[in-house]
């Protein structure tokens, strides 16, 4: 039996733009939230081809770019869409209360 997930609070829904990436510290692991499309999401925050933050890319089709080397990882899924990367990164859910938007670090992906 798994334990339920534990969210924390990653920032406010107001403190979001959108196709703007947040760059948030929750429990020393490093998150980007990401409001686009009308949801939210929360990535690792870490290219998995590079140590570089990803909240510093872009924001496109549901896609953030690392803006070092340009790979793109999918917001719902963390999966690298093309080269350099070919790692996935972990994808946290996200729920909104109010104006919290909280994040479990349990992974989804």
């Amino acid at each position: 039996m798994t334990a339920p997930a534990t969210f924390l609070r990653a920032c406010g829904l107001s403190e979001l733009e959108e196709g703007t990436p947040k760059r948030v510290e929750l429990d020393g692991t490093p998150v980007s939230v990401v409001q686009t499309e009308g949801e939210v999401f929360a990535i690792y925050d870490i290219c998995s081809h590079a140590n570089v933050s990803l909240s510093e890319g872009e924001v496109e089709d549901c896609q953030i770019e690392c803006w070092l080397h340009g790979s793109s990882f999918d917001l719902r899924t963390g999966k690298p869409s093309g080269l350099p990367a070919t790692r996935p990164v972990p994808v946290y859910p996200v729920k909104i209360e109010g104006d919290d938007v909280l994040v479990s670090l349990t992974q989804e992906s």
